[in-house]
């Protein structure tokens, strides 16, 4: 347990110092500094530890272990970056629950977070187009309002096309330099 917790340990903060490492080329460095903090929390740390395979989120495991995962329950609800911290329930009888639109600046997070996970996770078979690729794979599943997903798979396309530099570029001056990022 000792060795599986240094390893998630090491893992988490890797990609943590990826993500910061990116949004401080964006020039979002609150953002960046706070990402993911909630994965040092007793809440999701143990979870982590103890279902830790190193190649993919140990939130996966604990999933098929207990038929849910707590650690991602408590993540995602704390975590702007993720989509599902943005479903809702509709305020008309028997809509059910919708997707609401996602700040753009949560939107760059999660591009950022995908990034450094797919990276973190393929290891040297990493290339441009694993972010889109691992998108993809899960898309249909995802409650994500729609200008949401396509500024999301404009920009994994971009990245998948244009490379990470280019994308960075334009991320930077076309969308975090817009007068409306903050919104």
């Amino acid at each position: 347990m000792k060795i599986q917790a240094w390893r998630h340990l090491k893992t988490i903060t890797r990609h943590k110092w990826m993500v910061l490492k990116g949004c401080f080329k964006l020039g979002m460095y609150k953002q960046g500094l706070l990402h993911d903090l909630s994965k040092y929390s007793p809440t999701e740390f143990i979870p982590g530890a103890l279902y830790y395979q190193g190649f993919r989120s140990p939130c996966n495991s604990e999933r098929e272990a207990l038929g849910f995962s707590r650690a991602w329950l408590h993540h995602k609800g704390r975590n702007k970056h993720h989509y599902e911290y943005w479903i809702d329930y509709a305020a008309t009888e028997g809509r059910g629950m919708f997707p609401a639109p996602i700040p753009v600046r949560y939107i760059v997070e999660m591009f950022v977070d995908r990034v450094a996970a797919s990276k973190i996770y393929n290891g040297e078979n990493y290339t441009d187009q694993s972010p889109l690729d691992y998108y993809n794979g899960g898309k249909k599943h995802m409650m994500i309002h729609e200008d949401s997903r396509k500024l999301l798979e404009g920009l994994l396309k971009m990245l998948a096309k244009e490379g990470e530099k280019k994308t960075f570029r334009y991320i930077k001056y076309r969308i975090v330099k817009n007068k409306h990022f903050y919104r």
